[in-house]
């Protein structure tokens, strides 16, 4: 994709002609000062897309767009990444999310390890993981995703051990790994999950759970990397590394 990305929920309704007004509108007249003539794409974030042409910019938040090409539907990635995110400090669970949507990720399980600081509860908790799914949805835009990645709800240890056991490939990164995740044999189709563990690391109980769930620990390289860069050096190592770079 070339051409600013612009999400409508509904493309299945559209005609030849479509005014994106709201926030989108706003962010399309305002901030991106898109004029007649320019190229625009129109996606659900699910895959869904189509393209158009500018004919107006009305307003502050108006942008009529004409020329619209039949709905496309861009092929679900295979294998596809997901990888589950320890929650961690601050804003950085924000930059570890929309790094990893900028580099390709197809999954994004927030997880409350045992080590975890930040714990999500109640009100706050919701409000974390809204701006988690936001986070994607405007990182998918700007990398020019027509299909973003989804943020599940928080996730037990449990329930991250369930979802290792039915991936066709599980890592944990983990400094006890003795092989190299750029070395580990992958599927060529499938899902891949990889769990990023919290500053404080995988706890024993943790690992060992993991590990009768199906889940080896890996090594990435011989740098530490923080919480939320790992799953960003990680992804792009596995896109690399399954092909779907290339």
């Amino acid at each position: 994709m070339t051409a600013p990305v612009f999400v409508v929920d509904d493309l299945g309704r559209i005609g030849p002609e479509l005014v994106l007004d709201g926030p989108e509108g706003r962010h399309a007249v305002s901030v991106k000062r898109l004029r007649p003539g320019e190229d625009v794409v129109l996606t659900d974030g699910r895959g869904r897309w189509t393209q158009g042409v500018v004919k107006a910019a009305e307003g502050k938040d108006r942008l009529v767009v004409m020329d619209l090409e039949t709905v496309r539907e861009e092929p679900a990635p295979s294998p596809r990444i997901t990888v589950v995110q320890a929650l961690p400090k601050g804003d950085r669970g924000e930059l570890a999310v929309e790094t990893m949507t900028e580099v390709g990720v197809d999954a994004i399980v927030p997880w409350a390890a045992s080590r975890c600081i930040t714990q999500w509860k109640g009100e706050r908790g919701l409000k974390a993981l809204g701006k988690w799914r936001a986070t994607a949805r405007e990182a998918g835009k700007q990398s020019r995703r027509v299909r973003f990645p989804e943020v599940a709800d928080a996730a037990t240890t449990k329930q991250v051990a369930r979802l290792l056991a039915e991936a066709d490939f599980a890592a944990v990164l983990h400094e006890s790994g003795e092989e190299p995740l750029a070395t580990a044999e992958l599927p060529a189709e499938g899902e891949i999950v990889l769990v990023v563990g919290p500053e404080g690391g995988v706890s024993p109980e943790e690992l060992a759970l993991f590990a009768q769930a199906g889940a080896r620990p890996y090594v990435l390289g011989p740098t530490v990397l923080r919480t939320s860069t790992a799953g960003v050096a990680a992804t792009a190592l596995l896109l690399g590394r399954t092909g779907r770079w290339s």
